[in-house]
């Protein structure tokens, strides 16, 4: 099989289960429409639950912005997926948009596996942005099909006066709280940034 670029794993630190898992994945990986700053990786089999985790890290390449991290943990006969925390890599419980369990062979959960992660990565995502003076001051990546916010920014010296002094009447101190999107009013710019578009 050729070799994935991204797809990063050694061999010599996975088992016969592991590696039957990895090669169909890896098969299957090929097709993906991933961009550099994404990237699948098989961290060695000595994690401290002795799971292989399999995750991908889904980015903006416009601006280089890491998004949102879906991973997998495989035993050998299990596999449970779902948003990742982007250090640890434990399982986001909070997050059941992207809960995803499996029992079966290796093969079959790599195929499932598979299968969750391509549909993951043909959610429609957009990046809104609210601009001021010509520059962004508040970006929000969310799902175009349902609006679920992945990740947020606001720079409140870049906002309109008049926005500033209605968030911290509200109470909405950078750092403390998340800015309303509806507060926000219309974005000035929705730019898709991956998986199918809402319009097609």
């Amino acid at each position: 099989m050729d070799e994935i670029p991204w797809f990063e794993y050694d061999e010599d630190d996975l088992n016969v289960a592991q590696r039957a898992f990895v090669d169909v994945l890896a098969e299957r990986a090929g097709s993906w429409p991933v961009d550099p700053l994404d990237t699948v990786v098989l961290p060695s089999a000595h994690t401290s639950d002795g799971r292989l985790i399999v995750y991908l890290d889904i980015g903006d390449p416009q601006l280089n912005q890491g998004v949102l991290t879906v991973g997998a943990h495989f035993d050998g006969s299990v596999v449970r997926g779902g948003e990742l925390h982007n250090q640890d890599f434990t399982i986001r419980q909070t997050t059941s948009e992207f809960a995803f369990e499996a029992a079966g062979t290796p093969a079959e959960l790599a195929n499932r596996a598979a299968e969750w992660f391509e549909a993951v990565l043909a959610r429609p995502l957009v990046r809104c942005e609210w601009h001021h003076a010509g520059r962004a001051y508040a970006v929000r990546y969310e799902y175009a099909d349902t609006g679920r916010g992945l990740c947020e920014g606001f720079e409140t010296p870049l906002a309109p006066d008049a926005l500033q002094k209605r968030l911290a009447a509200d109470g909405v101190i950078r750092g403390r709280g998340r800015i309303n999107r509806a507060g926000l009013g219309q974005p000035d710019v929705i730019a898709h940034v991956r998986g199918i578009r809402p319009d097609q």
